[in-house]
């Protein structure tokens, strides 16, 4: 299910060029298109977690399966770009309540190895966002943009239905019946939250507005549309290993000082790009990009789902998903927006980079003093 779930955040970018062609929508509308998917994602996080106080994790699952089979149909049935937007922030919302509630049963599953599981996990969303590219070049031969969306309408019913069966046979631990009071959680936690929000939510707000136009971007530099689907997804594919990786490098290494490699890492990355140059050296600037970045969600969500106390870890989590989309969000509709008043994608980089270097250099900072919360309060 979470192939799906992921598969209906990423499946824009590899659409925004065919549906430009389509519809003639402008930078500044695909971008906003983009963006609202990963708004509707932030949106639903912080009720969740309310949600989740009331009722249990695999019914909240079941939720965001209906909800994604609605929007994903919606979608799939219009042509005109305002409704397009709306059927893009409806599938964002069914993503935002599955990971809140999903990664949340998970680390309780398995409290012996989070990162591990949630790798595994990762490694299984990750697959969506690799296959996007090929999904939608293969759904381009058969019909137009709105194939792939027709495709994914039917297999979210079927999914919904699969995982409702499973889970009806399921036992599920009461690690979470604690969990009841989302404010005193946030209250309790909000060094830890705070972290998290400020630390992924800028780094993958500049990775949100990299992946959704960089098939846009590689074509201003001489590489082809088709080619720039392969580089997209070499991007994604790298992520694969990288939860995997991660997941299991998050259950041994300290949180804080491994979070701030990769962070390093990646700004490194964006400040490299405007001057790579050649098919070569662009397949190792995406695979190592790839690599990074998606290693900082295992990453992330063990450092809060591995550390926060049952009575905490589901209120707390969907606080710091909440504060971290909003931040994301605006990543694509941000380029589109510098893009249409004619700024290079050489000088955005430059400026995201140069955004990337401060808050390294702010954590690194904290970090020194001794202020930033290796693990969550007991």
């Amino acid at each position: 299910m979470v192939f799906l779930i992921n598969l209906s955040r990423v499946v824009f970018a590899p659409l925004i060029e065919p549906i430009r062609a389509a519809t003639g929508a402008s930078d500044a509308t695909l971008g906003l298109l983009a963006t609202l998917v990963w708004v509707g994602s932030a949106v639903p996080r912080l009720p969740t977690g309310y949600l989740l106080t009331r009722i249990s994790r695999a019914q909240a699952i079941f939720g965001s399966g209906v909800v994604l089979t609605v929007g994903t149909t919606f979608t799939a049935l219009t042509t005109d770009p305002t409704l397009l937007l709306v059927g893009g922030f409806t599938m964002g919302l069914a993503s935002g309540v599955y990971i809140v509630a999903a990664n949340t049963l998970i680390s309780e599953l398995y409290p012996d190895s989070p990162g591990k599981m949630l790798g595994r996990h990762g490694v299984a969303s990750q697959l969506a966002a690799v296959g996007a590219p090929a999904l939608v070049s293969a759904a381009l031969l058969f019909g137009d943009w709105r194939t792939t969306l027709q495709v994914m309408a039917v297999a979210a019913a079927v999914m919904t239905v699969v995982f409702t069966v499973i889970a009806k046979r399921t036992a599920f631990p009461e690690a979470g019946a604690a969990d009841t009071d989302l404010v005193g959680a946030v209250r309790a936690q909000w060094r830890i939250i705070l972290t998290g929000v400020v630390t992924l939510g800028f780094m993958t707000m500049v990775w949100n507005g990299l992946f959704n136009f960089y098939v846009t971007y590689l074509g201003t530099i001489g590489v082809s549309e088709s080619t720039g689907r392969i580089l997209l997804q070499v991007v994604f594919g790298t992520g694969v290993p990288a939860f995997y990786v991660s997941g299991r490098l998050a259950d041994r290494l300290p949180a804080v000082p491994y979070l701030l490699v990769i962070v390093a890492a990646f700004t490194g990355c964006i400040l490299v790009l405007p001057v790579v140059r050649g098919f070569w050296p662009l397949v190792a600037f995406s695979a190592v990009t790839g690599y990074v970045i998606h290693s900082s969600f295992p990453a992330a969500d063990t450092y809060l789902l591995g550390s926060l106390p049952d009575h905490h870890r589901a209120s707390a989590y969907a606080a710091y998903g909440a504060g971290m989309m909003v931040i994301q969000a605006p990543g694509s509709v941000v380029v589109g927006t510098l893009r249409d008043a004619g700024i290079s994608f050489a000088t955005i980089f430059e400026w995201m980079g140069g955004g990337l270097v401060v808050l390294l250099v702010l954590l690194l900072a904290l970090h020194a003093d001794g202020r930033l919360p290796e693990t969550a309060e007991a």
